[in-house]
């Protein structure tokens, strides 16, 4: 619990209002800055050439071919967006119980990265390590029967991890949720040479209901099968959080994902303030959404909306957001300059 502020003086002496009169004023005390460099953008590829094919669910987004996605790390670059992270949209006759599409040093995400690190060596490129892109059980793992296993989907997610890192990924991101995942990547990239490429574990990723536009982009929503509750976190627990992070953070973890971000304020602050790590927010898809519902009905500012859930998110304490709002936030705070 934080401490409480001092009471530092009496109304009418003390008007809290003074210091925000003016913008200049209110800009010079402003607590909280949201910069360009806060932001990963993360976009959708799908196979083909000159493809680009609209998200129904989220307005502005798009599932890109690789030549227009390595079009899209060019605007990510000239807006001096840090890094993307590459999700695939992949082709469902690939998709198989084993999930061995995963593996292939040739599938839709390593060709990707190597196309954006050709063309764009300098920007960062963070890849998602989980197999529900794969599986034709629409699973973040290996399942047999009704049950999604936990060590045979670590030594899967090793695999995946080294195909990736070997096309060029700066930043694995395992995003499954299984036990003891970070150290076996950690020693599997580590004995294969890539001492050097980081971790970013979504070591607090909850079982929400605001997933489900996501699901439609990569196209995973159609043939998941049950639900993710057996791995993904209870929304309703935080004590839990920290215990997963402890753990991520003592396994080699880099930096620490919490997915989704606007409901769960409270978990990156109580994060931050534990493990001064680098940690990141996940805006998904079903925020994004839900500002974009909510701003075409009227109901809201699009513009108003968007920044005001980017500066909670950085006032919670997150270094960095995942949001597809990145390229909008950037140009207005670069046209500010």
């Amino acid at each position: 619990m934080a401490n409480k502020p001092p009471l530092t003086g009496k109304f009418p002496l003390t008007r809290m209002r003074r210091n925000r009169n003016d913008d200049w004023g209110r800009r010079l005390v402003s607590e909280t800055r949201v910069s360009v460099d806060d932001l990963v953008w993360p976009l959708f590829v799908i196979e083909g050439t000159n493809v680009s094919e609209p998200v129904k669910s989220m307005p502005g987004v798009e599932r890109l071919s690789i030549d227009h996605i390595v079009k899209a790390a060019g605007v990510a670059v000239d807006l001096g967006i840090p890094a993307v992270a590459i999700f695939p949209n992949t082709d469902p006759k690939l998709k198989t119980p084993d999930a061995v599409e995963a593996f292939n040093p040739d599938n839709l995400v390593c060709r990707t990265v190597r196309a954006i690190k050709e063309a764009h060596p300098g920007l960062g490129v963070i890849c998602d390590v989980a197999l529900d892109p794969y599986n034709a059980d629409g699973h973040d793992g290996i399942v047999r029967g009704d049950k999604v296993l936990n060590d045979e989907t670590v030594e899967a997610l090793c695999r995946q991890a080294i195909v990736q890192a070997k096309a060029g990924c700066d930043i694995i991101a395992p995003s499954d949720m299984m036990d003891g995942r970070i150290k076996a990547i950690r020693e599997a990239l580590d004995t294969d040479g890539f001492q050097d490429v980081r971790i970013l574990s979504y070591a607090a990723k909850y079982a929400s209901a605001y997933y489900g536009p996501f699901r439609d982009a990569v196209g995973s929503g159609g043939v998941l099968k049950g639900d993710k509750k057996t791995y993904q976190m209870d929304p309703a627990n935080s004590n839990e959080a920290l215990r997963e992070v402890a753990m991520d953070i003592a396994e080699g973890a880099d930096m620490i994902m919490v997915k989704p971000g606007m409901p769960y304020l409270d978990i990156i602050g109580r994060i931050k303030n534990t493990f001064a790590m680098p940690t990141f927010a996940y805006q998904v898809s079903g925020e994004y959404a839900m500002i974009h519902a909510a701003a075409a009905n009227g109901w809201l500012d699009l513009d108003g909306a968007m920044m005001e859930s980017i500066i909670a998110f950085k006032r919670a304490g997150a270094d960095a957001v995942f949001t597809y709002f990145a390229p909008v936030i950037a140009k207005k705070l670069n046209d500010k300059k």
